[in-house]
């Protein structure tokens, strides 16, 4: 049997160093076809993706939205509709016991209870706190003259940002910052992070708590408004279940902005025209954000299961099918942006990306990362007169060396050592 053409997008690892070049090969080709390692189907072509992820006729589920055909589905589907099999074997699957993975009914009425929390005006509360938090955390490094980004700056911001719009006490952040750590790997590693169908369950305890105790004693925070919500209805979720949504809030608000703001980071010390750029033109800065997700998303792919046998831009997709919907490659498409290599702060149609997914699923806390974003890059960038890319950690500007965290469902960037001139 003649091998693939292209590697295994699941374990190759250059495949996550390069999931762009991985998404422009397999677009090129055909922008859905199935690959021949695990079986699922490759949507790499942005009107495909936006066709998948935006569709509310039932016919694909979430259920394997973050892992996709890892591990292979818990039952052999049958027929030209699982949704009962489905239904049966759901709490056997990973990461079922979050809102990410959550289908019909039951995701509309928790997301619309999260979403009533997540409030213009709650964010814009946050924005002090954060500027305050920013310039904190440069002071303890300020005097060396550089940083590790990933831990010292972009994953502490996220980290304890998130906890101050929610109401987590000030004493428990710097330990939950501790106990959060790098993100959970997908190819090695602890399997219950990998694959439990609740992966943040050593938060539960202490979220358990935290609920608990807003429901006796409100304090006017994020949290005490989550542990005494009601549904549409007037039906209270017991909470248990609104510990679960306490926990996922808390682990989704500060992953991805602070893969963002690394990333964005990393271009800045690659780019020094983009940098003089955005400190002749500050006001540019959102724009910046904005091409950085489209570019190199913090998430690279969503799943999606086939509950129904359907078609996909003319690709026959049974019942059971994992569908990988490229958030990368969707972004990268050149039929939707023109010369997808170039970074272009001034490309039209800037918000077009797929980088907070699209659709019932797209990400809730996408103006909560953005806001993240540009106030910590605005503040790096007045503490600063030139950020660089250290050449001893990671080679000179035309050999860098980057890793990676071993996930193909993430781009996380492991380690990004910077030098700069305080201002």
């Amino acid at each position: 049997m003649t091998a693939p053409a292209y590697p295994d997008f699941y374990s190759d690892p250059d495949v996550i160093d390069h999931p762009r070049e991985y998404f422009a090969q397999m677009r090129a080709t055909a922008p859905v076809q199935r690959e021949a390692y695990n079986g699922s189907l490759i949507v790499s072509g942005y009107d495909e993706a936006v066709e998948v992820l935006t569709s509310r006729d039932g016919t694909f589920s979430s259920a394997v939205s973050v892992l996709g055909p890892l591990p292979p589905l818990p039952f052999t589907p049958q027929g030209d509709d699982i949704g009962e099999q489905l239904d049966a074997h759901r709490g056997e699957m990973p990461w079922t016991a979050h809102l990410v993975c959550f289908d019909g009914e039951d995701h509309t009425r928790h997301r619309a209870l999260l979403t009533s929390l997540l409030t213009f005006k709650r964010l814009k509360a946050n924005e002090e706190y954060l500027r305050g938090l920013v310039n904190r955390l440069f002071d303890a490094f300020a005097q060396d003259g550089g940083c590790e980004v990933v831990t010292q700056f972009a994953h502490a911001t996220s980290t304890y940002a998130i906890s101050d719009i929610m109401g987590i006490p000030m004493a428990d952040r710097a330990e939950l910052l501790e106990m959060l750590g790098a993100p959970p790997s997908q190819i090695d590693g602890d399997a219950v992070h990998k694959i439990g169908p609740d992966p943040l369950v050593f938060l539960k305890e202490r979220f358990d708590n935290y609920i608990l105790s807003r429901q006796a004693e409100p304090q006017g925070d994020l949290m005490s408004d989550l542990a005494n919500a009601r549904f549409k209805d007037g039906s209270a979720p017991p909470y248990e279940r609104l510990a679960e949504m306490a926990r996922f809030l808390f682990g989704a608000g500060q992953d991805t902005t602070s893969r963002l703001i690394a990333m964005a980071i990393r271009v800045l010390g690659d780019r020094p025209d983009i940098q003089a750029r955005l400190r002749a033109e500050p006001e540019k800065i959102g724009d910046f954000i904005e091409e950085t997700l489209r570019i190199d998303p913090p998430v690279k792919v969503v799943y999606r299961l086939a509950r129904k046998s359907t078609e996909i831009a003319g690709v026959e997709t049974p019942a059971g099918t994992v569908i990988n919907v490229s958030l990368t490659g969707a972004s990268n498409d050149p039929r939707h942006f023109p010369h997808p290599d170039d970074f272009d702060m001034d490309r039209e149609g800037l918000r077009d990306h797929l980088a907070f997914s699209r659709g019932g699923h797209a990400c809730m806390g996408a103006p909560l990362a953005r806001l993240e974003a540009r106030v910590a890059i605005e503040e790096l960038l007045k503490r600063t007169r030139d950020i660089r890319i250290s050449e001893a950690h990671h080679g000179p500007r035309d050999a860098r060396r980057y890793e990676f965290e071993p996930t193909y469902s993430f781009r996380n960037i492991a380690r990004l050592n910077i030098e700069f001139d305080p201002a």
